[in-house]
C-alpha cells in the first residue's frame, strides 16, 4: 500500500535496545507493538542463515542459540576487522574477515555457511521498526530519521544508511542522538539556555554542548567514544566473575553458551546494583561446583570507574572546544540507559555543579528527538532549526606531507569551504588529491579517507595552475570533495566511503596529541610551507637567470648563483624556522633587480597582431 501521508518516523537505532518514533498533532510518542516500546537490538539465524527472531524472543533465547545470536552489532558497523580485534575476542559468535575487491578488510558474522554484515544484521532490526511502525499507521512507511553517535564518522554513517536502504527505508536524514536528545528536552521550552547531553548508551558515548534560542537548537561542541558504553559496564562483571572462577575452580569460561548466559547475568546484577547495595552472583559450573558471590554498590563502582572517568575526559574537552567552564552550563541532560547507574549521575553532578536532569525517559527521549526533527522534514513543523557539528577535522595533503584543513572540528553542518592550490612542477598535467581527517598538522598522523586524481590540466609553469578544492558535508554528515582547475575547467570529485572510520583510541590520540604537539606540529608545519617557497622562488630566480641574466652586472648574476645554492643545501638540512625566513628573505630581495629586468624586457617586446604569427 502506497501512502497517502508524508510519514517519516524517527529511529534511534541501538546497541542494546532500538525503537521507533513519530510526531502528531498532540506531539513525539514512541510507537508501542503491545510488548513494549523498546526492541531489543538482538537477532537470531537460523543454521541455513535465515532469520528466527527478532528483539526480546531473540534475546531469551541466546543461550540455546548462541553462536547464531548476534547483539552489540552497532559497535561493528562501520569498522574494519583489524579495528576490532579486542571486540571480537569477547563476541560468542563467530566474525571474520571479508576482503572487497577494493582492498576493504570488514567484519561479516559467519551463520553456517553464510556470511552477513553489520549493515544486514542492523538492516533487520531497522525492518522490524519498519513494520512496527506501518502496522501502527495501517500502510507502508517508507522513509525515516536514523540517529547515530556524534562521534559517528563518515563510514560508520555511511553504513547506517546502507542499513536502512536494505531495510528498505529512505533515510532522509542521519542526525546525531544528543542532537536529538536535545530536541525533545527543548521542545516547548521557549527560553534560552546552554545545555550539556551527556549520552551513555549500551555502546557508544557522547556529549554534546547546545545553545537552545528560543526554536533555534545549535550545537557549540561534541566529543566522546565510540566505543565505550554499558556493555563496558557489564564485561567488568563478567571478567570479575571468569577470573575469580578461574582462581578457584580452574576453569576457563569458553564456551559460546556460557559466555551468552554470563552476559545476560551481568547485565542483570548491573540493572540490580542500580537499585539496591548488592546483588548476588551465582552460576552453575556443573559437577556439583557452583560459583557464588555478594557484590557490592562500592565494588561494582571501582569497577567502572575508569569507564566512568573517560566519559568526564570527553565532557571536559566539549567544554574547551565550546570556550566555557562547567559553571556555564544551565542543565545537563541524561540520555541513554547506563545513565542510570547512581555511580555515573553522580560524578557527572559533581563535574558540572549541578543535578542532571533527569525527569526524560533516557531509553526514549533519543527516538523523540529523532521524531521532532522528522516531522520538521515532513513539513508539519516549520519553527525549530537544527545546527549540528562534525566532530573533526578535515582537509588534505598538501606539498611535503602537511595538513591542510580546510573545515575545522567543530563547524556546522551543512557547510562548504574552498581552497585553491597549485602545481609545483613545471609542466604538471594532474593532481593527486588525499583527503585526510584529524586534528595533527602532518599528514602522516591523520587518517586518510580516499584519494583522488584531478587530470586534464593544461602544461603549466609551476605556480600558474589554480586548482579549487571544495569540500561539502551535507545534512547528514556525508562527505564529498571535489576539485576543478580554474584555467582548464578540468573537474574531479569523489564522495568519501572510507574502508572504515577512526578507532577509538584513534579518535583520542588524535585530539590528546593535536594539544600535546600543537608547538611542534606549528614549527613542522612552517617549515614545510618554508621549504616549498625556497623550492618555488630558487626555481624561478634560476629560470629569470638563464633568461634575463645578462641584463644585470656580472657580480650580482654570481651572487644571485651563488646564494641560489646555499639557500637551497642550507633549506635541507634546517630546522632552524627562523632563520630560513630570515634568509629567504633576503634572497627575495637580492632577487629584486633581476625581476625587474624581466618586467622591463617583457614591455619591451612588441605586441603580435591577433589573427597573424
Amino acid at each position: 500500500m502506497t501512502s497517502k501521508r508524508d510519514i517519516i518516523i524517527g529511529i534511534d537505532l541501538g546497541t542494546t535496545n532500538s525503537l521507533v518514533a513519530w510526531s502528531g498533532p498532540a506531539g513525539p510518542e514512541v510507537i508501542d507493538d503491545g510488548d513494549g516500546p523498546m526492541l531489543p537490538s538482538v537477532v537470531a539465524y537460523a543454521d541455513a542463515g535465515g532469520v528466527e527472531r527478532i528483539g526480546a524472543p531473540a534475546r531469551a533465547h541466546a543461550i540455546e542459540n548462541p553462536t547464531n545470536t548476534v547483539y552489540s552489532i552497532k559497535r561493528l558497523i562501520g569498522q574494519s576487522f583489524d579495528d576490532l580485534a579486542e571486540e571480537l575476542g569477547r563476541l560468542p559468535y563467530p566474525v571474520e574477515r571479508r576482503s572487497g575487491e577494493d582492498g576493504r578488510d570488514m567484519p561479516v558474522v559467519r551463520i553456517g555457511a553464510k556470511r552477513i554484515t553489520p549493515q544486514e544484521v542492523s538492516a533487520v532490526i531497522l525492518g522490524e521498526l519498519r513494520e512496527r511502525a506501518s502496522r501502527h499507521f495501517g500502510e507502508t512507511v517508507n522513509r525515516a530519521v536514523i540517529t547515530v553517535p556524534a562521534y559517528f564518522d563518515d563510514a560508520q554513517r555511511q553504513a547506517t544508511r546502507d542499513a536502512g536502504a536494505i531495510a528498505g527505508l529512505e533515510v532522509v536524514r542521519i542526525i546525531n542522538e544528543p542532537t536529538a536528545a536535545a530536541l525533545a528536552y527543548g521542545l516547548d521550552r521557549n527560553k534560552h539556555a546552554t545545555v550539556a547531553v551527556y549520552d551513555l548508551g549500551g555502546g557508544t558515548f557522547d556529549v554534546t554542548i547546545l545553545r537552545l534560542s528560543g526554536e533555534v537548537f545549535e550545537v557549540l561542541s561534541t566529543a566522546g567514544d565510540t566505543h565505550l558504553g554499558g556493555d563496558d559496564f557489564d564485561r567488568t562483571i563478567m571478567d570479575l566473575a571468569a577470573r575469580e572462577i578461574a582462581e578457584q575452580f580452574k576453569l576457563r569460561i569458553e564456551s559460546p553458551a556460557t559466555q551468552q548466559a554470563l552476559r545476560t547475568f551481568a547485565e542483570n546484577v548491573k540493572i540490580a546494583l542500580s537499585n539496591q547495595d548488592s546483588a548476588a552472583l551465582e552460576i552453575d559450573l556443573g559437577e556439583g561446583r557452583t560459583y557464588q558471590r555478594e557484590l557490592t554498590v562500592a565494588e561494582f563502582e571501582a569497577l567502572i570507574a575508569p569507564y566512568v572517568e573517560r566519559t568526564l575526559a570527553s565532557c571536559r574537552t566539549a567544554l574547551r572546544d565550546a570556550r566555557l567552564q562547567p559553571a556555564d552550563i544551565d542543565q545537563v541532560v541524561m540520555v541513554g540507559g547506563s545513565t542510570r547507574v547512581p555511580a555515573v549521575r553522580r560524578r557527572v553532578g559533581e563535574l558540572f555543579g549541578r543535578a542532571p536532569y533527569t525527569a526524560l525517559d533516557p531509553d526514549q527521549v533519543v527516538a523523540l528527538g529523532a521524531a521532532i526533527q522528522a516531522s520538521v522534514l515532513a513539513g508539519e513543523r516549520r519553527d525549530l532549526l537544527l545546527l549540528d557539528v562534525t566532530p573533526l577535522s578535515l582537509g588534505i595533503e598538501t606539498m611535503g606531507g602537511a595538513m591542510g584543513k580546510l573545515i575545522m572540528k567543530n563547524t556546522k553542518m551543512p557547510c562548504q569551504a574552498t581552497e585553491t592550490f597549485t602545481t609545483f612542477q613545471d609542466g604538471q598535467t594532474a593532481v593527486k588529491i588525499n583527503v585526510l581527517q584529524g586534528e595533527r598538522e602532518l599528514a602522516r598522523d591523520c587518517r586518510s579517507l580516499g584519494v583522488f586524481n584531478l587530470t586534464g590540466i593544461p602544461p603549466m609553469p609551476a605556480g600558474m595552475p589554480k586548482v579549487d578544492v571544495t569540500f561539502l558535508i551535507d545534512q547528514n554528515g556525508i562527505l564529498n570533495v571535489s576539485a576543478k582547475e580554474q584555467r582548464s575547467g578540468a573537474v574531479a570529485a569523489i564522495q568519501i566511503v572510507p574502508a572504515h572510520g577512526l578507532t577509538p583510541d584513534e579518535v583520542k590520540r588524535m585530539t590528546a596529541e593535536s594539544i600535546a604537539h600543537a608547538a611542534d606540529d606549528m614549527q613542522a608545519h612552517r617549515l614545510i610551507d618554508l621549504r616549498n617557497q625556497v623550492a618555488f622562488d630558487t626555481n624561478k630566480a634560476e629560470q629569470m637567470l638563464e633568461r634575463f641574466g645578462e641584463q644585470i652586472d656580472d657580480a650580482l648574476r654570481d651572487r644571485i648563483a651563488g646564494e641560489l645554492t646555499a639557500l637551497r643545501t642550507f633549506a635541507d638540512e634546517t630546522t632552524d624556522n627562523d632563520e630560513l625566513a630570515r634568509r629567504l628573505k633576503t634572497f627575495d630581495e637580492l632577487t629584486v633587480p633581476l625581476a625587474e629586468a624581466g618586467i622591463s624586457s617583457g614591455l619591451r617586446e612588441p605586441a603580435q597582431p591577433q589573427g597573424r604569427r
